[in-house]
C-alpha cells in the first residue's frame, strides 16, 4: 500500500537540513530504485521554488510499504528526523487514483 510521510521542519532547520541532505536523499533513491517511490520533495516556506534563507516548512514522501508500521519505522529512521530538521513526522495511508 502507498503511504504519505509528511515531515514538518523545526524552526531554523535550514542549516541542519543542508548538513544531512545527502543521507536523506540516499534513502529516497533506494526506494526509487526498488520501484517503491511515487514522489518526494520539499515544501518551500514561501511561495518560491528556491526559498533562499526562508527555508522549508517540511517535506512530503509518497512511497509503498507493506504496512503502516513499516512506513512508520522507515520514517523514524530518516536522517532529517534524527538531526532535528523535522519537529515531527506524520504517516498516513494513501489511495493512489491518478496517474
Amino acid at each position: 500500500m502507498w503511504y504519505v510521510i509528511e515531515g514538518r521542519d523545526a524552526p531554523d532547520a535550514l542549516e541542519h537540513r543542508r548538513g544531512v541532505r545527502a543521507a536523506h536523499l540516499a534513502r529516497l533513491e533506494l526506494l526509487r530504485d526498488q520501484g517503491r517511490l511515487l514522489l518526494a520533495g520539499a515544501c518551500p516556506a514561501i511561495d518560491a521554488a528556491d526559498p533562499g534563507p526562508a527555508g522549508f516548512s517540511g517535506s512530503v514522501v509518497v512511497a509503498e510499504f507493506g504496512s503502516v508500521q513499516e512506513a512508520r519505522e522507515w520514517a523514524d529512521g530518516d536522517p532529517y528526523l534524527e538531526a532535528g530538521v523535522y519537529s515531527g513526522v506524520e504517516v498516513r495511508p494513501f489511495n493512489r487514483v491518478l496517474p
